[in-house]
């Protein structure tokens, strides 16, 4: 798999990179569309060398120019080729039109796209729709996408799959979905997030020669997280030097998530963790976890306590939202000690909003809308902006889960991109609360602590399931992966 670009842009910027290498440096755009033309037949060749024949979807913009180029390099190398067009290629302007029409001096077919067609080809090429898409998609154009989404073939997208939004990874009424993206210039921030997952496949990266320098002339929207190897343990070392853990939950019949969050901070290097929760579980929970050192509390006195010897607290998984619950929860908050909020625990703070520097919220989408005071489906909408938002209104660093979690903190934006379905399971939350917590406590800041637990969570559950499959992964099936990768 292709080493792709940490920085990620919007669709707006992408533009920019484009007007900056175009005018500024004085590379043509008609040679850049070629070179994005061939990087896309290097990659049909590359994936499918087997192809002999090739169905090019085209549409108004210069995004069909790509396909008329593919087009022509196919003819050229002895493919069967025909274009559908969804759009006149004689409307076509500019670059676009001027690729059209190189394909058409070589003789290649052009058919008007028609619904009830038959389309014999063994890789489609999806060429209708760029990145400027900013309503659903309808009409003859919806009908094409429907067309190659239930073709057998696989699909390689130009850039981005028609229909895909660039910058938010939704869905703009249906889009392609693609065996394989081949994105240009700067990739793009919605291909990693969101819907995304289910419609771009294996994303490929082409510069297009643009010089280096011309990236550093536009910030980028948002950064990849990469791994970030844990710094070298002192031969000296003892346990008070790598951090305490104090986990806050585990109401009654919820002892399980409390649990997860402390072995994982424990398997990811923290020195000691403690748990508060219920009496009736404390005497139970660390059979099998012996490390564990667990507490019976009843009441917030009690916590204090712990408070005091800990570093790092952890206040949600199991917790409930029972009156147990709140008291433990308003004098978690009120210590000041560096957190990590999770569950029930960020369902307690959207009923009494509060603002901190230093701790790291874990909402999935709902628990997003419950903070944010709007819909699930707003949240999903635009994640990146609710990320910004999150952050904005609490504080600290704020996650938002799913496919492509998003870490927001003060000057930055992130995403990750390790994780796969099988995630979709309980507790999952619970130990990647642990695994944040475990590195906050071993002396991370709070962002670093969140983007580097996020990827090693996700991760931990990708090895394991390289192994295992998706399906019926557990939340404990992550432990000894994750030892391994934080060594």
């Amino acid at each position: 798999m292709q080493n792709l670009p940490i920085k990620l842009y919007r669709a707006a910027q992408v533009r920019e990179l484009d007007r900056i290498a175009i005018q500024e440096r004085g590379i043509p755009g008609f040679e850049l569309m070629n070179r994005a033309g061939l990087e896309v037949f290097q990659c049909i060749k590359k994936q499918w060398p087997d192809a002999r024949s090739v169905a090019v979807f085209c549409g108004s913009g210069n995004n069909a120019g790509d396909g008329y180029i593919i087009a022509t390099l196919a003819l050229e190398a002895g493919l069967n080729v025909c274009v559908y067009a969804v759009s006149e290629p004689e409307k076509l302007n500019g670059d676009a039109l001027t690729a059209y029409r190189k394909y058409s001096e070589t003789h290649g077919t052009v058919m008007p796209f028609q619904t009830e067609q038959i389309i014999n080809a063994d890789v489609l090429v999806d060429a209708l729709l760029g990145t400027g898409l900013d309503r659903p998609v309808t009409g003859l154009y919806a009908e094409a996408i429907q067309a190659i989404n239930a073709h057998s073939s696989p699909v390689i997208a130009v850039d981005i799959p028609s229909g895909l939004n660039a910058d938010t990874g939704n869905v703009m009424g249906c889009a392609v979905k693609a065996a394989c993206t081949v994105t240009f210039i700067g990739l793009k921030q919605g291909l990693f997030t969101g819907q995304a997952a289910e419609y771009c496949g294996e994303i490929c990266y082409a510069q297009l020669g643009v010089p280096d320098d011309v990236f550093e002339e536009v910030k980028a929207a948002t950064v990849r997280v990469v791994k970030s190897p844990l710094p070298h343990r002192s031969r000296d070392a003892h346990k008070g030097n790598c951090g305490h853990v104090l986990i806050v939950g585990g109401d009654l019949g919820y002892s399980g998530a409390a649990k997860m969050a402390g072995e994982a901070a424990l398997r990811v290097g923290a020195g000691l963790v403690s748990i508060a929760t219920r009496p009736e579980h404390s005497g139970l929970m660390n059979l099998s976890r012996p490390e564990l050192m667990c507490h019976g509390v009843e009441t917030p006195e009690q916590l204090l306590t712990l408070l005091a010897k800990a570093d790092v607290v952890a206040v949600g998984p199991g917790l409930s939202q029972s009156a147990w619950a709140k008291a433990l929860f308003n004098t978690v908050i009120s210590f000041g000690k560096p957190m990590v909020v999770d569950a029930d625990g960020l369902n307690l703070l959207a009923a009494a909003p509060a603002t901190k520097p230093d701790w790291i919220l874990t909402p999935h989408p709902g628990e997003a809308a419950r903070l944010l005071n709007c819909s699930n489906a707003e949240i999903q909408q635009d994640r990146f902006a609710a990320a910004l938002s999150l952050q904005a209104k609490y504080g600290g660093v704020a996650i938002l889960k799913g496919a492509g979690t998003l870490i927001a903190s003060e000057h930055d934006l992130a995403v990750s991109n390790t994780g796969n379905p099988g995630m979709a399971s309980g507790g999952m939350g619970d130990v990647l609360t642990g695994v944040i917590a475990g590195l906050l406590a071993q002396g991370f800041s709070v962002q670093d602590a969140a983007q580097q637990g996020v990827y090693n969570h996700g991760l931990a559950a990708d090895l394991s399931a390289a192994k295992d499959g998706e399906r019926g992964l557990l939340a404990t099936d992550l432990m000894p992966y994750l030892r391994q990768l934080v060594n």
